[in-house]
Protein backbone atom coordinates (compact mmCIF):
# COMPACT_ATOMS: atom_id res chain seq x y z
CA UNK A 1 0.00 0.00 0.00
CA UNK A 2 1.13 3.54 -0.72
CA UNK A 3 1.23 5.99 2.16
CA UNK A 4 -0.53 8.71 0.19
CA UNK A 5 -3.65 6.52 0.10
CA UNK A 6 -3.87 6.49 3.89
CA UNK A 7 -4.96 10.13 4.03
CA UNK A 8 -8.16 9.44 2.11
CA UNK A 9 -9.93 8.14 5.20
CA UNK A 10 -8.17 9.22 8.38
CA UNK A 11 -5.56 11.26 10.23
CA UNK A 12 -2.30 9.43 9.80
CA UNK A 13 0.04 8.55 12.68
CA UNK A 14 3.50 7.26 11.85
CA UNK A 15 6.79 6.65 13.62
CA UNK A 16 10.40 7.12 12.58
CA UNK A 17 13.25 4.88 13.65
CA UNK A 18 16.92 4.74 12.73
CA UNK A 19 19.44 1.91 12.31
CA UNK A 20 21.50 1.30 15.46
CA UNK A 21 25.05 2.58 15.67
CA UNK A 22 27.84 0.37 14.44
CA UNK A 23 28.70 -0.48 18.04
CA UNK A 24 25.24 -2.02 18.55
CA UNK A 25 23.75 -5.06 16.89
CA UNK A 26 20.97 -4.56 14.39
CA UNK A 27 18.81 -6.82 16.57
CA UNK A 28 18.42 -4.01 19.09
CA UNK A 29 16.04 -2.18 16.77
CA UNK A 30 13.71 -5.13 16.35
CA UNK A 31 12.59 -5.14 19.97
CA UNK A 32 11.68 -1.47 19.53
CA UNK A 33 9.75 -2.26 16.33
CA UNK A 34 7.90 -5.05 18.12
CA UNK A 35 6.73 -2.60 20.79
CA UNK A 36 5.89 0.15 18.32
CA UNK A 37 3.78 -2.31 16.34
CA UNK A 38 1.39 -2.62 19.30
CA UNK A 39 0.57 1.09 18.90
CA UNK A 40 -0.90 0.40 15.44
CA UNK A 41 1.07 3.01 13.46
CA UNK A 42 -0.03 3.64 9.90
CA UNK A 43 3.58 3.27 8.83
CA UNK A 44 7.13 3.24 10.19
CA UNK A 45 9.92 5.01 8.35
CA UNK A 46 13.56 3.93 8.59
CA UNK A 47 16.25 6.59 8.28
CA UNK A 48 19.62 6.42 6.59
CA UNK A 49 22.77 7.31 8.52
CA UNK A 50 23.51 11.02 8.52
CA UNK A 51 25.92 12.18 5.84
CA UNK A 52 26.63 8.68 4.60
CA UNK A 53 27.81 7.31 7.95
CA UNK A 54 25.49 4.34 7.64
CA UNK A 55 25.17 1.82 4.82
CA UNK A 56 21.95 1.37 2.91
CA UNK A 57 22.13 -2.32 3.81
CA UNK A 58 20.81 -1.80 7.33
CA UNK A 59 18.13 0.64 6.19
CA UNK A 60 16.84 -1.84 3.63
CA UNK A 61 17.09 -4.77 6.02
CA UNK A 62 15.11 -3.00 8.75
CA UNK A 63 12.51 -1.54 6.37
CA UNK A 64 11.99 -5.02 4.91
CA UNK A 65 11.60 -6.55 8.37
CA UNK A 66 9.10 -3.86 9.43
CA UNK A 67 6.89 -4.72 6.46
CA UNK A 68 7.44 -8.43 5.95
CA UNK A 69 8.11 -9.69 9.48
CA UNK A 70 6.11 -7.25 11.62
CA UNK A 71 3.29 -6.49 9.19
CA UNK A 72 3.59 -2.69 9.37
CA UNK A 73 3.74 -0.52 6.26
CA UNK A 74 7.30 0.72 5.92
CA UNK A 75 9.09 3.66 4.32
CA UNK A 76 12.77 3.58 3.41
CA UNK A 77 14.74 6.81 3.44
CA UNK A 78 16.88 7.38 0.37
CA UNK A 79 19.31 10.33 0.55
CA UNK A 80 21.14 10.83 -2.73
CA UNK A 81 24.07 13.06 -1.81
CA UNK A 82 26.52 10.13 -1.85
CA UNK A 83 24.85 8.15 -4.64
CA UNK A 84 25.02 8.10 -8.43
CA UNK A 85 22.33 6.91 -10.82
CA UNK A 86 23.55 3.33 -10.83
CA UNK A 87 23.53 3.27 -7.03
CA UNK A 88 19.93 4.49 -6.96
CA UNK A 89 18.83 2.01 -9.63
CA UNK A 90 20.30 -0.83 -7.57
CA UNK A 91 18.54 0.40 -4.44
CA UNK A 92 15.23 0.70 -6.28
CA UNK A 93 15.61 -2.88 -7.47
CA UNK A 94 16.32 -4.08 -3.94
CA UNK A 95 13.35 -2.15 -2.55
CA UNK A 96 11.07 -3.61 -5.18
CA UNK A 97 12.32 -7.13 -4.40
CA UNK A 98 11.53 -6.55 -0.71
CA UNK A 99 8.01 -5.37 -1.56
CA UNK A 100 8.70 -1.81 -0.37
CA UNK A 101 6.96 0.81 -2.49
CA UNK A 102 7.30 3.87 -0.23
CA UNK A 103 10.44 6.01 -0.34
CA UNK A 104 11.35 9.20 1.51
CA UNK A 105 13.49 10.89 -1.14
CA UNK A 106 16.09 13.33 0.19
CA UNK A 107 19.19 15.06 -0.98
CA UNK A 108 20.73 14.40 2.41
CA UNK A 109 23.19 16.36 4.52
CA UNK A 110 26.68 16.91 3.17
CA UNK A 111 29.37 15.42 5.37
CA UNK A 112 32.98 16.53 4.72
CA UNK A 113 34.14 12.97 5.45
CA UNK A 114 32.02 11.67 2.56
CA UNK A 115 32.52 13.82 -0.59
CA UNK A 116 29.21 14.23 -2.45
CA UNK A 117 28.85 12.65 -5.88
CA UNK A 118 26.80 15.59 -7.16
CA UNK A 119 24.70 13.40 -9.41
CA UNK A 120 21.47 14.62 -7.80
CA UNK A 121 21.93 18.27 -6.92
CA UNK A 122 18.46 18.63 -5.40
CA UNK A 123 15.89 16.27 -3.91
CA UNK A 124 13.61 17.11 -6.84
CA UNK A 125 16.22 15.59 -9.19
CA UNK A 126 16.09 12.34 -7.23
CA UNK A 127 12.29 12.38 -7.13
CA UNK A 128 12.09 12.75 -10.92
CA UNK A 129 14.60 9.93 -11.39
CA UNK A 130 12.67 7.57 -9.10
CA UNK A 131 9.41 8.38 -10.91
CA UNK A 132 11.05 7.52 -14.22
CA UNK A 133 12.33 4.19 -12.94
CA UNK A 134 9.56 2.56 -10.95
CA UNK A 135 6.07 2.74 -9.54
CA UNK A 136 7.02 4.07 -6.12
CA UNK A 137 5.12 6.30 -3.72
CA UNK A 138 7.46 9.19 -2.97
CA UNK A 139 7.51 11.22 0.23
CA UNK A 140 9.49 14.45 0.46
CA UNK A 141 10.72 16.56 3.34
CA UNK A 142 9.54 20.11 3.98
CA UNK A 143 10.59 22.81 6.38
CA UNK A 144 8.08 24.98 8.29
CA UNK A 145 10.81 27.48 9.18
CA UNK A 146 12.43 27.23 5.75
CA UNK A 147 15.41 25.10 4.78
CA UNK A 148 18.57 26.56 6.24
CA UNK A 149 20.10 26.83 2.75
CA UNK A 150 17.16 28.74 1.27
CA UNK A 151 17.53 32.45 0.63
CA UNK A 152 14.08 33.17 2.07
CA UNK A 153 10.69 31.58 2.70
CA UNK A 154 9.40 32.44 -0.77
CA UNK A 155 12.33 30.65 -2.38
CA UNK A 156 11.86 27.72 -0.03
CA UNK A 157 8.21 27.22 -0.99
CA UNK A 158 9.08 27.50 -4.68
CA UNK A 159 11.59 24.69 -4.26
CA UNK A 160 8.99 22.62 -2.44
CA UNK A 161 6.54 23.14 -5.32
CA UNK A 162 9.21 21.78 -7.67
CA UNK A 163 9.48 18.67 -5.49
CA UNK A 164 5.73 18.12 -5.64
CA UNK A 165 5.56 18.80 -9.37
CA UNK A 166 8.43 16.33 -9.83
CA UNK A 167 6.32 13.60 -8.27
CA UNK A 168 6.25 13.83 -4.46
CA UNK A 169 3.00 12.24 -3.25
CA UNK A 170 3.06 13.44 0.33
CA UNK A 171 5.19 15.57 2.63
CA UNK A 172 6.64 15.23 6.12
CA UNK A 173 7.93 18.29 7.94
CA UNK A 174 11.18 18.71 9.75
CA UNK A 175 10.70 18.92 13.50
CA UNK A 176 9.51 22.23 14.93
CA UNK A 177 8.59 23.44 18.41
CA UNK A 178 6.30 26.37 17.64
CA UNK A 179 3.09 25.37 15.84
CA UNK A 180 2.68 28.86 14.42
CA UNK A 181 5.55 28.11 12.04
CA UNK A 182 3.62 25.09 10.78
CA UNK A 183 0.38 27.01 10.25
CA UNK A 184 2.16 29.78 8.35
CA UNK A 185 3.96 27.19 6.24
CA UNK A 186 0.73 25.33 5.50
CA UNK A 187 -0.84 28.58 4.30
CA UNK A 188 2.15 29.34 2.03
CA UNK A 189 1.95 25.82 0.61
CA UNK A 190 -1.75 26.19 -0.16
CA UNK A 191 -1.19 29.55 -1.87
CA UNK A 192 1.55 27.93 -3.99
CA UNK A 193 -0.86 25.22 -5.12
CA UNK A 194 0.72 22.41 -3.12
CA UNK A 195 -2.18 20.06 -2.47
CA UNK A 196 -0.57 16.82 -1.28
CA UNK A 197 -0.99 15.67 2.37
CA UNK A 198 1.38 17.29 4.86
CA UNK A 199 2.33 15.45 8.04
CA UNK A 200 3.70 17.40 10.97
CA UNK A 201 6.98 16.00 12.27
CA UNK A 202 7.12 16.08 16.08
CA UNK A 203 10.12 15.22 18.22
CA UNK A 204 9.72 14.78 22.00
CA UNK A 205 12.87 16.18 23.58
CA UNK A 206 14.02 14.24 26.62
CA UNK A 207 17.50 15.63 27.23
CA UNK A 208 19.39 18.86 26.61
CA UNK A 209 22.16 17.28 24.53
CA UNK A 210 19.55 15.96 22.13
CA UNK A 211 18.06 19.36 21.42
CA UNK A 212 21.45 21.07 21.16
CA UNK A 213 22.36 18.61 18.42
CA UNK A 214 19.02 19.12 16.65
CA UNK A 215 19.37 22.89 16.70
CA UNK A 216 22.86 22.60 15.22
CA UNK A 217 21.69 20.29 12.45
CA UNK A 218 18.25 21.71 11.70
CA UNK A 219 18.46 25.39 12.73
CA UNK A 220 15.04 25.32 14.40
CA UNK A 221 13.71 28.05 16.67
CA UNK A 222 13.21 27.29 20.35
CA UNK A 223 10.27 29.22 21.85
CA UNK A 224 10.40 30.66 25.35
CA UNK A 225 7.98 28.07 26.71
CA UNK A 226 10.23 25.28 25.46
CA UNK A 227 13.41 26.86 26.82
CA UNK A 228 11.78 27.36 30.22
CA UNK A 229 11.09 23.68 30.84
CA UNK A 230 14.43 22.62 29.37
CA UNK A 231 16.38 24.96 31.65
CA UNK A 232 14.25 24.09 34.65
CA UNK A 233 14.55 20.30 34.35
CA UNK A 234 17.79 19.67 32.45
CA UNK A 235 19.45 18.07 35.50
CA UNK A 236 16.45 15.93 36.46
CA UNK A 237 16.26 13.08 33.98
CA UNK A 238 12.76 11.86 34.81
CA UNK A 239 11.30 15.38 34.98
CA UNK A 240 12.98 16.36 31.70
CA UNK A 241 11.56 13.27 30.01
CA UNK A 242 8.04 13.89 31.30
CA UNK A 243 8.17 17.60 30.43
CA UNK A 244 9.36 16.77 26.92
CA UNK A 245 6.53 14.28 26.46
CA UNK A 246 3.99 16.79 27.79
CA UNK A 247 5.26 19.49 25.42
CA UNK A 248 4.99 17.12 22.44
CA UNK A 249 1.48 16.09 23.44
CA UNK A 250 0.45 19.74 23.75
CA UNK A 251 1.79 20.39 20.23
CA UNK A 252 -0.05 17.40 18.79
CA UNK A 253 -3.38 18.24 20.45
CA UNK A 254 -3.20 21.74 19.00
CA UNK A 255 -2.25 20.45 15.54
CA UNK A 256 -5.08 17.92 15.51
CA UNK A 257 -7.54 20.59 16.62
CA UNK A 258 -6.41 22.68 13.63
CA UNK A 259 -6.99 19.85 11.15
CA UNK A 260 -3.46 18.59 10.47
CA UNK A 261 -3.34 15.75 7.93
CA UNK A 262 -1.22 13.58 10.19
CA UNK A 263 1.52 13.30 12.79
CA UNK A 264 4.95 11.80 12.19
CA UNK A 265 6.65 11.07 15.51
CA UNK A 266 10.43 11.04 15.66
CA UNK A 267 10.70 8.26 18.25
CA UNK A 268 14.50 8.22 18.69
CA UNK A 269 14.01 4.42 18.92
CA UNK A 270 12.29 4.84 22.28
CA UNK A 271 8.99 2.90 22.42
CA UNK A 272 8.23 4.08 25.97
CA UNK A 273 8.05 7.70 24.87
CA UNK A 274 6.06 6.80 21.76
CA UNK A 275 3.56 4.87 23.89
CA UNK A 276 3.10 7.73 26.35
CA UNK A 277 2.33 10.12 23.52
CA UNK A 278 0.14 7.65 21.65
CA UNK A 279 -1.98 6.97 24.74
CA UNK A 280 -2.49 10.70 25.26
CA UNK A 281 -3.67 11.46 21.70
CA UNK A 282 -5.08 8.20 20.28
CA UNK A 283 -8.71 9.19 20.84
CA UNK A 284 -8.12 12.46 18.96
CA UNK A 285 -6.79 10.87 15.77
CA UNK A 286 -10.21 10.16 14.25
Amino acid sequence: MKTSELFNNKRVLSFEIFPPKRTSGIETIYSAVNELKTLSPDFISVTYGAGGSDTNENTLKIASAVKNDYGVLSVAHLPSVNLDKNDVLLLLSELKSAGIENILALRGDINPDYPPKNCFKYASDLISFIKENGDFNIIAACYPEGHYESKNLVNDIRNLKIKVDSGADHLITQLFFDNNYFYSFRERAAIAGIDVPIQAGIMPVVNKKQIERMVTLCKVDLPKKFLSFMNRYEHNEAAMRDAGIAYAVDQIVDLLSEGVDGIHLYTMNNPYIARRIYEAVASLMN
